[in-house]
């Protein structure tokens, strides 16, 4: 796997007081969405987040209970956070999201880059559902994943797989 330890980069498996962070994390990918809310006082946009982070993060937890769920850590700092599935086939990246002050700076694409790694090492592919219209869905297709279920109004169905890797 990439040496992330290179890029300041590390893991960290959450923990019960990860929970604020954790909302932060959440609550940063839907600022730009909740900018758009003008009829709701910040208190009421505050609520409603935490409450899709619980829900979310409850689903994740009984959905994918093997799954690895991280704290990205740059430089001994939290950066983000990053869910993984390990499956007999594949590895499912459940998701994957930095703190604003971290995008952009090519931190996702050096995880990334990491997992296809492994994955190319254990023969597995590796999916993810990518939001339509989520910016990081030009990263994930310039490191050769490509969409496999588009059924989905709001997300997409991507898979990377060893075979067809173009990086």
């Amino acid at each position: 796997m990439t040496d992330l330890a290179t890029h300041g980069l590390r893991f960290r498996p959450i923990e019960a007081s990860d929970e604020n962070l954790l909302s932060a994390i959440y609550a940063s990918t839907r600022s730009e969405e909740m900018a758009l809310v003008t009829h709701w006082t910040e208190e009421q946009k505050q609520s409603f987040l935490q409450q899709q982070f619980q829900a979310q993060h409850t689903y994740y937890r009984q959905m994918y209970a093997q799954a690895l769920f991280l704290i990205i850590l740059k430089d001994e700092q939290p950066a983000g956070r990053l869910y993984l599935d390990h499956r007999s086939q594949e590895i499912r990246i459940v998701d994957i999201a930095l703190l604003p002050d971290f995008r952009n700076r090519r931190l996702g694409e050096t995880i990334l880059r990491g997992i296809l790694e492994e994955a190319a090492a254990a023969s597995k592919a590796v999916t993810i559902h990518v939001e339509r219209m989520n910016p990081a869905l030009h990263l994930y297709e310039r490191l050769g994943f490509r969409v496999i279920n588009a059924d989905n109004p709001v997300y997409l169905l991507m898979e990377w797989s060893p075979q067809v890797d173009k990086s």
